[in-house]
């Protein structure tokens, strides 16, 4: 699994100091990026070849409070791929610590800027391949 880090931000909790609860499909957004990122490439190249990859479905288990100013470790994978879809899930802990405090997946459609359906490109391929010959 890759990992990402991300502080948790005043403006991320609600009155409680307790993060709201949609802040973390943000935090899955950051760890997506970060991964794609960490393998040679970025959303904005995905983008550029007139392709896009929007969230068709998500699921969020919250088990326990992220907190004001906590370290967030955000570890994501592929971990499942098509011709036209990739789906990520994620593992939330605070730094330090074992148990998890969210889990959750998204499924994401491949699609034009017309949004119709597309395959993946080849580097998106390369990228799932990496991952399975761990």
């Amino acid at each position: 699994m890759f990992q990402a880090r991300q502080r948790v931000i005043y403006g991320d909790t609600d009155q409680m100091g307790v993060v709201y609860y949609a802040n973390y499909l943000r935090y899955f957004e950051h760890a997506r990026n970060e991964l794609f990122r960490a393998q040679g490439g970025t959303y904005r190249a995905f983008e550029a070849e007139g392709l896009m990859l929007p969230v068709v479905e998500v699921a969020v288990r919250y088990r326990a409070p992220a907190l004001y100013d906590d370290l967030l470790l955000i570890n994501t994978e592929i971990s499942d791929a098509s011709r036209v879809r990739l789906t990520f899930v994620y593992e939330v802990r605070r730094e330090g610590e074992d148990s998890v405090l969210c889990s959750g997946h998204t499924v994401h459609a491949c699609v034009t800027t017309a949004g119709k359906p597309a395959r993946l490109p080849e580097h998106v391929v390369k990228l799932v391949t990496r991952r399975e010959e761990r």
